[in-house]
């Protein structure tokens, strides 16, 4: 199943889970599994709420909810670019569960590479030594999609847009995961998305803001206000009206690391 099938979002809502494996490199429990419902099965990824790991800066307990959150943002705002995600029960108590995408392995969007091997038209992020101390290259590609991609990090601000977040499908579509870490009503954005900076934003993401911005003083506000604060509403609406006053993509503030680590 696609994310932009039509009866994704009632699958992973209904569907019973059958938990396969866990991925172990994530830092709070994420569980892989299948989801089926009335004949129709796919895989799907379940984060319960109590596996989360308690976070100085973020509320415990929050993660689950601010998953969903960032996807009702992207879905209201028609960004479309994290798959269908909801708060609901499972196996091990309530959690997020969230369609699992299939990956390109071979057409990545986001490398470390020596500068003279950086394709045609890739964005430079940052400078630096690999572990050997010749020169490398943290980049990513000029891809349309992950320009809306940065225009929706900024505004829910996303503390940890790492190169692995970032999905390449088959079908050549992207998708952004791992949202556990958004909306904070403080600014935290890291992200390894920066190489349009200062550039103007695209019409589509132009488009898009201006309806998170009307969205949200409509139901679109309500749905997010069963996982927000009334402060963290407040600073998303901030943010989204400054971003579009600017009308251009932003600079790291300086206040915040500007890039995750590990940046994968």
């Amino acid at each position: 199943m696609l994310p932009t099938d039509p009866g994704a979002l009632d699958l992973i809502e209904q569907g019973r889970i059958e938990i396969t494996g866990r991925l172990v490199d994530a830092s709070n429990a994420t569980l892989f599994g299948t989801i089926s419902h009335e004949g129709v099965q796919a895989h799907c990824v379940y984060k319960p709420v109590n596996g989360e790991r308690p976070l100085w800066d973020f509320p415990d307990g929050t993660l689950a909810g601010r998953e969903v959150a960032t996807y009702l943002v992207s879905r209201g705002a028609g960004f479309d670019l994290v798959p269908p995600t909801v708060l609901r029960p499972g196996p091990f108590g309530p959690g997020m569960v969230q369609l699992w995408v299939d990956v390109d392995e071979d057409a990545g969007l986001i490398d470390v590479l020596a500068p003279a091997d950086l394709p045609e038209g890739w964005r430079a992020v940052l400078h630096a030594q690999d572990r050997y101390g010749d020169p490398a290259v943290l980049a990513h590609a000029d891809h349309p999609r992950m320009r809306l991609m940065a225009a929706m990090d900024v505004v829910v601000n996303n503390a940890d847009r790492k190169g692995g977040h970032v999905l390449h499908t088959e079908r050549g579509e992207v998708y952004g995961v791992d949202h556990g870490i958004c909306l904070h009503a403080e600014t935290k954005l890291r992200s390894v998305l920066w190489g349009w900076l200062g550039e103007e934003l695209p019409p589509e993401a132009v488009e898009a803001l201006h309806k998170l911005r009307a969205g949200l003083d409509g139901e679109l506000g309500e749905q997010l206000a069963e996982h927000l604060t009334i402060r963290e509403l407040g600073a998303l609406a901030t943010r989204t009206d400054l971003l579009l006053a600017a009308g251009v993509f932003p600079e790291p503030s300086g206040d915040w690391p500007a890039i995750p680590w590990p940046a994968f």
